[in-house]
């Protein structure tokens, strides 16, 4: 797990004590919004539509009970009692008020946690696998590459400016729970016909107002020269990247301008250039930083738990949410659990300080005290006995934080929109609510089967629509909130963008909308393929028509009560 050295804890308090500073300064007016906005988002603080927003960085996702327990306090004492979990597994606080801020850093500092790298143009938190160093299909934990280049982008003198924000994910296993493919760097630990570990890499993924999947530019990098090459890839877009037009000053531009070839060979002429060996990480140093994530002390435990199978038979809701919810663990006798935080017309990634505390003692009793924040706005606990489920899905019920429904059509990725965001040009959040509303029944959820739903309020993508098997993005149309809507979107192993199956439509329509593209998926399914294999085998063009038949229909019913 993510620690404090001697340097993170005096940089992060000075760091503190400037920022208090300058928030003081921009209280009695010393500083305008102008010159105050560059040392705000410095810090991880935003303005959005009504108040500032402060978004906490949680390093590849991993967190404990302490540090939970804290954000509840925050949330209770600086804030409306509730906090906001991300698709860049990082929390955020929706209502702090200035002059409150510098108290909430001094009491992240306390438990080990920041702002830093959450905003601005440089290298944002490092993101990785929910299930990093428990799942079956890995080759290696990518939690200790994700911290070496936290430790090494931390203050980076050349990259702390870019021409835009900088992404970088890291899996460990073949199937990308990461989505590597839509971040500007892409990490994929693999082994080559040797055996030995090294990188995937890949450059240019991003959503946004242009979607890009990201580019293969290094087939195999051994792990020691990881450092260096990435500096070589930030070389070269820290020199090349635009800087006159920030809506073309990401990587994927350069690539996708650049070419290819002509990047990748751009790349390899200024990785010839460093050396190496002052840049990439001493050995010792890498098994250091690798010793934070060694494994917990398991029991010795059987495969399978007697007790849970029984406790599953006597109690179908444990069952399904097991089911569901449950990811096979490494260690024999263990199980991860998925905590949805969807349930039925909640706001999805919302989490209360009651609910926070409540979970910070089921990950402390039952988890090794480790948790991980999921892409998906989800949590998950990766380190339960089996026999010990029965107990923590009693836990989770009392603290409403027990819906089975993780990766179904009703655990819906939503941004914050037009509720919150000043960016956003359409509401998301009530999207999500009526949409997990319509498809309330549990039944019918499991009949349906996997289909993830991500929506964004414009075209920022935050609700990462474009990666969604159905994706929905809010937009403003003559005065009106206009949702276009696309199927076949995948951030997986299988990265694609989802292709428009027709016109915008008004929000009151979105549900009814959803149904018809349902009905499409179960009419062309063929035995037990998921929504997205019914997709890449028939392509869109059955879900076009479907939705063309509902856009006709509405129009009909519209003209008939006119």
């Amino acid at each position: 797990m993510y620690r404090y050295d001697e340097f993170d804890e005096r940089f992060v308090r000075e760091r503190v004590a400037q920022f208090r500073g300058q928030v003081e300064r921009r209280l009695d007016g010393s500083l305008s919004e102008d010159e105050f906005k560059p040392l705000r988002l410095k810090n991880g603080l935003y303005l959005q539509l009504h108040a500032y927003m402060l978004r906490i960085a949680v390093p590849y996702g991993t967190m404990n009970s302490r540090q939970l327990r804290q954000l509840a306090h925050i949330a209770e004492t600086y804030d409306k009692g509730y906090g906001h979990f991300t698709t860049r597994q990082n929390l955020q606080f929706n209502w702090p008020k200035l002059k409150d801020v510098p108290e909430i850093l001094d009491l992240l500092a306390d438990v080990e946690m920041h702002c830093i790298q959450t905003s601005g143009n440089c290298i944002r938190n490092v993101t990785s696998d929910q299930f990093a160093g428990v799942a079956k299909d890995e080759v290696e934990d990518p939690r200790p590459t994700a911290e070496l280049l936290r430790q090494w982008s931390s203050l980076h003198p050349e990259f702390v400016w870019l021409p835009r924000k900088f992404k970088i994910a890291v899996t460990g296993a073949e199937h990308d729970r990461a989505a590597i493919k839509v971040h500007d760097i892409g990490l994929k630990l693999k082994r080559d016909d040797a055996g030995e570990i090294g990188y995937e890499v890949s450059v240019g993924g991003g959503l946004g107002r242009t979607p890009m999947i990201g580019k293969i530019i290094k087939d195999f990098l051994p792990k020691s020269e990881l450092l260096a090459y990435l500096e070589a890839v930030m070389r070269v877009y820290n020199s090349e990247g635009r800087r006159d037009n920030k809506y073309k000053a990401r990587v994927k531009i350069l690539v996708h301008e650049t070419g290819e070839d002509e990047f990748r060979a751009m790349v390899e002429e200024e990785y010839a250039k460093l050396d190496g060996p002052t840049i990439n990480a001493p050995q010792e140093e890498v098994e250091r930083i690798a010793a934070y994530f060694a494994s917990p002390a398991y029991e010795t435990l059987p495969e399978t738990s007697a007790t849970l199978a029984k406790a599953q038979a006597n109690d179908p809701a444990l069952a399904r949410f097991v089911e569901q919810n449950g990811f096979a663990h490494k260690q024999p006798g263990y199980i991860a659990l998925t905590i949805a935080l969807k349930e039925i017309g909640a706001v999805p990634g919302d989490m209360s300080a009651a609910q926070m505390r409540a979970f910070a003692d089921i990950a402390e009793r039952y988890s090794f005290d480790e948790f991980r924040v999921t892409h998906s706005q989800n949590l998950v606990l990766p380190h339960v006995k089996q026999d010990d489920v029965p107990a923590v899905f009693a836990a989770l019920k009392e603290a409403g934080l027990a819906s089975a429904n993780a990766g179904l059509i009703t655990d819906i990725i939503a941004c914050p929109g037009l509720d919150y965001c000043a960016l956003a040009t359409a509401k998301s959040i009530p999207i999500a609510q009526a949409i997990a509303k319509t498809f309330a029944d549990e039944e019918r959820q499991k009949k349906i089967g996997l289909l993830p739903i991500k929506i964004s309020g414009c075209i920022n993508a935050c609700g990462h629509h474009h990666v969604g098997a159905i994706g929905i993005l809010g937009l403003e149309k003559g005065g009106r909130e206009n949702y276009q809507i696309t199927v076949g979107g995948d951030a997986s192993e299988h990265a694609a963008l989802g292709e428009r199956l027709g016109p915008g439509i008004d929000a009151a329509d979105v549900p009814a909308a959803i149904e018809a593209i349902v009905e499409t998926y179960l009419g062309e399914k063929q035995g037990g393929e998921s929504f997205m294999e019914t997709v890449r085998r028939t392509g869109p063009e059955p879900f076009k028509a479907g939705f063309t038949a509902f856009i006709e229909s509405r129009t009909l019913e519209t003209e008939a009560v006119g």
